[in-house]
């Protein structure tokens, strides 16, 4: 980081996709999914292993509906699929405690519409 930027207020910054599709919408949804208590189970948990240094927020969407619950991890820009307790447990033990990223749940930039193409 440049000497003139202040230090960052969080560690890491974690975005939970919360968006929610109509039922039966084509693209589904990471909320349809079950994104937002998986969210609240991981924003505990953090809480719980004392990481004061990481903020968990919801996200709008995150552009890989038909991969859901996603999340993203900054500032590394690691991406997740997930979809369980046990899955939320293995990457904040992994990733967010001890800085290695769960290589099994990662998403690629490849993944998702238009083979990861920012445009739609």
């Amino acid at each position: 980081m440049p000497p003139d930027n202040p230090p960052l207020y969080y560690r890491l910054h974690v975005f939970v996709c919360t968006n929610r599709r109509p039922d039966g919408h084509p693209r589904g949804s990471c909320a349809g999914r079950g994104s937002e208590p998986l969210r609240d189970y991981l924003k505990a948990r953090a809480k719980e292993l004392g990481l004061a240094d990481i903020r968990v927020n919801s996200a709008g969407c995150l552009d890989r509906c038909e991969l859901g619950p996603t999340m993203v991890v900054y500032p590394e820009g690691v991406w997740y699929r997930f979809d369980s307790h046990a899955d939320v447990d293995e990457i904040l033990t992994s990733h967010l405690l001890r800085g290695h990223p769960v290589r099994r749940l990662m998403l690629r930039p490849e993944d998702g519409p238009n083979g990861g193409s920012a445009v739609a």
